[in-house]
């Protein structure tokens, strides 16, 4: 694949301030240690994707460095508004497509499916969370002017968006891109990083075969 045709945007927040929600069931330097094993994760599966890493931490930055990521020092920006710094950056450096995927996905493994670089592939891919209400993956072209809105009710928001865009959207229901954690609930028992017992916590495997690509024109709003 072209360099320029596609890459990896992932914002990472300070890994000592990441998941407060879980600290019912882990002790801060383990919710640091879960934050860092997870994003790490997730650069391993952009695969030979460029990945940039959008921060405003230098312990962030110094590990994105160190797995081969690209620093985007975006102080005091807020979530929508490093990624979209994030892209317009990207899109001046050249890139054609980026793949916006959050840090806090223990079971993804590959991004190839979801990078939208090949001919015939629609303008906008959207990966929802299990519960369809958050956006944990989005792969767009970079000069697309696409509005994020993260948050609570984020994917309904990025489908309206497309929309409103006049951009096609393909809908992945992938089980491995879908499970975040937030909460206590959502600790994956395969998941263990230095510091982290998470042996006690009670997760549903995810079985991550079927993965369901259901195309939709613009305008049809949320499947």
């Amino acid at each position: 694949m072209d360099p320029s045709a596609a890459g990896v945007l992932i914002p990472v927040k300070a890994f000592r301030d990441a998941k407060v929600r879980l600290t019912a069931a882990l002790a801060p330097a383990q919710r640091s240690a879960l934050a860092r094993s997870m994003a790490t994760g997730v650069v391993a599966a952009a695969g030979d994707l460029a990945v940039w890493v959008v921060c405003d931490d230098p312990e962030v930055a110094d590990w994105a460095s160190s797995v081969g990521a690209s620093v985007l020092w975006m102080p005091e920006r807020g979530l929508n508004r490093a990624v979209t710094e994030g892209v317009a950056a990207l899109a001046a450096a050249g890139v054609k497509r980026v793949v916006v995927c959050h840090a806090d996905l223990p079971h993804a493994t590959t991004l190839d499916h979801v990078t939208g670089a090949t001919d015939g592939d629609p303008d906008v891919i959207l990966v929802p969370d299990r519960q369809r209400k958050g956006t944990n993956v989005v792969s767009l072209p970079t000069a697309s002017g696409f509005r994020f809105a993260y948050g609570p009710g984020s994917f309904e928001r990025h489908v309206a968006e497309a929309a409103r865009l006049a951009l096609s959207v393909t809908i992945v229901e992938d089980p491995s891109l879908a499970w975040d954690v937030d909460v206590p609930g959502d600790l994956p028992t395969s998941i263990d990083p230095p510091g982290v017992d998470a042996s006690p916590v009670d997760a549903s495997p995810v079985d991550a075969s079927p993965v369901d690509a259901s195309t939709k024109p613009h305008g049809t709003g949320t499947p």
